[in-house]
């Protein structure tokens, strides 16, 4: 899973965290057993330099203190140790996270579209868009989608709906 790669252009801090527990309670409906979040920098180390770098140490942080939940959350990380088990033996010896990420919360949108871009292009990855937080799950429907990408899309919609209380008017 990629967070966000078509809403935010520049969401605050409470704005990521949100977008966070959103993306583990997603992973909780589509059974994910332990959630794990890699928080991506270009850095492996923290450094203030970079905005990426800092956000991902505050929202480890965070987690930290319980206002992020339900997942293994680590960060900063760079793209190749959160999901190539080889480079994070390496980089992240002592992670939960790293090597086996299966949410990549990115810098910004993006990097979250061209990640999500090359992805499906250059390595036929199947891809499916919503936006959560809302009272129902927005579909994200792109005019040169597949019909593939469009029942994912609407799959994975239909089944966050039917997870949701009923709203009420």
């Amino acid at each position: 899973m990629i967070t966000d790669a078509e809403v935010n252009v520049r969401p605050s801090l409470d704005d990521r965290r949100d977008i966070m527990q959103n993306a583990i309670d997603l992973a909780h409906l589509l059974k994910f057993a332990t959630p794990r979040v890699a928080v991506l920098s270009a850095a492996e180390d923290f450094n203030s330099n970079l905005d990426s770098s800092t956000t991902a140490a505050v929202l480890c942080k965070m987690h930290e203190r319980g206002n992020i939940t339900g997942a293994l959350v680590d960060g900063p990380m760079t793209f190749d140790a959160a999901v190539r088990p080889d480079v994070a033996h390496v980089k992240y010896p002592n992670s939960p996270v790293a090597g086996q990420a299966n949410i990549l919360m990115v810098p910004n949108l993006e990097a979250a579209n061209m990640l999500v871009k090359q992805l499906g292009h250059f390595a036929h990855a199947d891809i499916a868009g919503i936006v959560l937080g809302a009272k129902v799950p927005i579909m994200l429907i792109n005019p040169i989608d597949t019909p593939r990408t469009r029942l994912a899309t609407s799959a994975m919609a239909r089944l966050v709906a039917h997870s949701c209380p009923k709203a009420t008017a």
